[in-house]
């Protein structure tokens, strides 16, 4: 056998190997994964709708959404679950709306990467914060450098306007097709 043959050969036992290996990690990690993901959901369903002591998951389509319920079986809210593009990937998150959706009851980022310090500031309390109280109609506005005007609007990260710009355009999107749903 020559010499490149033999490169060949281990390099192809080497990475089907590691493939294999890899393939086995995935298939064992993956429902832990999902576990852990259902808990991140049903944490944020409380955290972002409060007064919640119970809750439906609703599915249509490719939107999910959770009534939520207080202790005598009132409705307090409707928890929303947004995912879509951001700057650098994939963001989801949840958004709470009070019962007759005057106003959000919070929001919470489940995933994101964004450019670490500065888009992926939207999971941070500051910009979070933002939409506890704010106005559900008309939709959601953003504005740079200055503080909002508006009971609708947030004020967008400094260096991040494409990350707060995906946040707002998620969120808005996302309640539109909640809303044409129920």
């Amino acid at each position: 056998m020559n010499k490149l043959t033999k490169m060949i050969v281990v390099l192809s036992v080497i990475g089907l190997v590691s493939g294999g290996i890899l393939s086995l990690m995935y298939q064992w990690a993956e429902p832990k994964i999902k576990v852990n993901q259902i808990k991140a959901n049903d944490a944020a369903v409380f955290q972002v709708v409060p007064g919640t002591v119970k809750y439906k998951q609703i599915s249509d389509k490719d939107l999910t959404y959770f009534e939520c319920y207080g202790q005598r079986g009132e409705k307090t809210g409707t928890a929303i679950l947004c995912q879509g593009n951001g700057y650098q990937g994939v963001i989801k998150m949840m958004v709470g709306v009070n019962a007759d959706f005057s106003k959000f009851t919070g929001m919470i980022v489940l995933e994101q990467v964004e450019t670490p310090g500065l888009g992926a500031k939207i999971a941070e309390g500051a910009f979070t914060a933002q939409f506890k109280g704010l106005a559900s109609k008309p939709p959601i506005e953003y504005v740079k450098s200055a503080k909002p005007s508006k009971l609708n609007q947030i004020e967008a990260i400094t260096g991040a306007t494409i990350s707060s710009r995906a946040v707002v355009n998620i969120i808005n999107k996302t309640v539109q097709q909640w809303q044409q749903a129920k």
